[in-house]
């Protein structure tokens, strides 16, 4: 502005000098003309006078350099001239000056010469005789005058100039300097020219909307921010270019990016090609999927295509841990082919007794056998569907009534209950520790101690041993149940937990076993928070331990 102000003051102090000069030049030139038309008529009355009285012989004796004199006859015939030889020059009665001097008693004109750099002017008077007597002399032009006049007159432009600079660098930085002082944050508490109280009233509402503009704005993001950082799903947002605009904590960690990869293009954030692939794509048709394994884990990506009107402005992209999902789909799966083979093996056994039975292919001594054949599968078949039920209500974290249970008097009433088979073996039960209760389901306490007791006289050798013991240690409640028994092997330890899992099936079915005792237990005992620890050496026993938060 300052620059602005500067040259437009220059350029009318410039144009103000040149206008003032040609003015200046213009009064004196013509001023200089009146004066030297005036000089012109007294020496031509002088001349005249002079003539009246003495004849050519005045003129003769004359020494005229700076104007001519010409002595013209009534008939225009030249009777004298100071500048030639009258026999020789032209008529001179049709010449302005001299018409107007016969008719009127003088004249004057003016004329060219045959360069435009000067003109002569004349002036005639009418003699007593008739005769008329000119004067002329030559008069330089304006654009002489000018080019004569030249240096001095750049020289006062160049001053002028400067000197207009120098006023003006000062006046436009005075100008200028309030408007540059103007505090823009507080627009009325400026002390400046009048004229701009609208434009700082203008400000200052601008500046009310812009506030509450911005406080809607970043109230708007920080609810965003607060919402995307407890995401579990990552969040990217990307922009039409490609760059990140937006990455939500879950995401960082997906992509082993940090916070200051907001502004950069997604493409150094993640380098995997089937991600950029489906950028690319999603870009390309609006939407698309997209499931792939990170680190042991599942993740299922969909890419969206965000757009105002027809124009692409940027893409979502959201990455869903369906590590979950997809295992509990796979268990479903296989609990549901487990399921359906146990099933089958009692049912056939029954349909086949029956078969027998009831075609009479069966002797008569026999019959019983059968017929408790029959009933020993049935009840394997009803255990399993109990189990299968038990399992399903654990699976779907039903709430269940809870109360202060003490598992020592759980353990020594499922202890008595087995006494008879663990006699059957050889098998030597003791319960020992202290009284301890626990919040929790009496019934799924009951289900772990009694298929943990239940395994270790199951699996164990004849004259073995199972110790029950209930202890509190620290903050928490151990059930112990150690054997004598025949041990699981290592490479078994970590799956004997899974549901339909046997280390050794023909001893399991041997026994009467449904494979999911253990799965029951371990879901009983996530149901409590309670934590499972297996210790076992094959031939020598094995130790659970069920530590349950006091």
């Amino acid at each position: 502005m300052t620059s602005r102000i500067f040259k437009s003051i220059v350029t009318v102090a410039a144009v103000i000098l040149c206008v003032s000069l040609l003015f200046i030049m213009g009064v004196l030139y013509g001023y200089a003309c009146d004066v030297q038309t005036m000089q012109l008529k007294d020496e031509l009355s002088i001349a005249a006078a002079g003539t009246e009285k003495a004849g050519l012989s005045f003129l003769e004796d004359l020494d005229a350099k700076n104007y001519r004199l010409t002595w013209i006859q009534p008939d225009g015939t030249v009777k004298f001239d100071t500048h030639a030889e009258s026999g020789r020059m032209e008529n001179h009665l049709q010449r302005e000056e001299i018409q107007q001097a016969l008719g009127y008693g003088s004249g004057s004109a003016v004329r060219k010469s045959d360069t435009l750099l000067e003109k002569r002017m004349y002036e005639a008077k009418r003699l007593s005789d008739g005769s008329v007597l000119r004067i002329s002399a030559s008069q330089k032009t304006l654009i002489v005058l000018l080019a004569g006049m030249l240096h001095p007159v750049c020289l006062v432009a160049v001053l002028a100039i400067i000197l207009s600079a120098l006023l003006a660098h000062r006046v436009s930085c005075k100008i200028v300097e309030p408007l540059n002082q103007l505090d823009l944050e507080h627009p009325l508490e400026n002390n400046t020219y009048e004229e701009l109280s609208p434009l700082l009233v203008r400000i200052q509402q601008q500046h009310k909307e812009i506030s509450s503009q911005m406080q809607a704005l970043r109230q708007k993001n920080d609810e965003l921010e607060q919402i995307t950082a407890n995401m579990r799903e990552g969040l990217v947002l990307l922009d039409r270019n490609g760059v990140v605009l937006s990455i939500n904590p879950a995401a960082r960690k997906l992509f082993h990016a940090d916070g200051d990869c907001v502004g950069t293009p997604f493409l150094r954030v993640e380098r995997k090609s089937e991600i950029t692939s489906a950028v690319e794509a999603a870009f390309r048709d609006g939407l698309h999927e997209l499931k792939t394994q990170r680190k042991g884990r599942i993740y299922q990506f969909l890419f969206s295509r965000i757009t105002s009107g027809e124009e692409t402005i940027g893409l979502v992209i959201l990455a869903v841990d369906i590590t979950e999902t997809e295992n509990a789909e796979q268990n479903r799966r296989e609990f549901t082919a487990n399921v359906s083979h146990e099933l089958k093996t009692p049912l056939q056994a029954i349909i086949g007794s029956a078969e027998l039975l009831e075609n009479g292919l069966v002797k008569p001594e026999d019959t019983q056998r059968f017929i408790g054949n029959i009933r020993k599968e049935a009840t394997r078949l009803v255990s399993l569907i109990e189990d299968v039920i038990r399992l399903s209500h654990l699976d779907e974290g039903v709430e269940m009534p809870k109360e202060d249970v003490d598992i020592l008097d759980i353990a020594e009433e499922i202890t008595e209950s087995l006494r008879l088979a663990a006699e059957e073996k050889k098998v030597t039960m003791q319960v020992s520790g202290q009284h301890c209760t626990v919040p929790g389901v009496r019934g799924l306490v009951f289900e772990i101690v009694q298929n943990l007791c239940s395994n270790a006289v199951k699996y164990n050798v004849e004259g073995g041993r199972v110790d029950v013991t209930v202890i509190k240690r620290g903050g928490s409640v151990v059930l112990t149940v150690a054997d004598t028994g025949i041990g699981i092997p290592r490479e078994h330890q970590s799956r004997v937990f899974e549901r339909f899992y046997r280390v050794d099936k023909s001893h399991s079915r041997a026994s009467g076993g449904t494979g999911l005792g253990l799965s029951i237990v371990k879901h009983a005992a996530q149901y409590h928070n309670a934590d499972i620890q297996l210790e076992s050496t094959p031939g020598k026993g094995t130790t659970i331990r069920v530590v349950f938060p006091a």
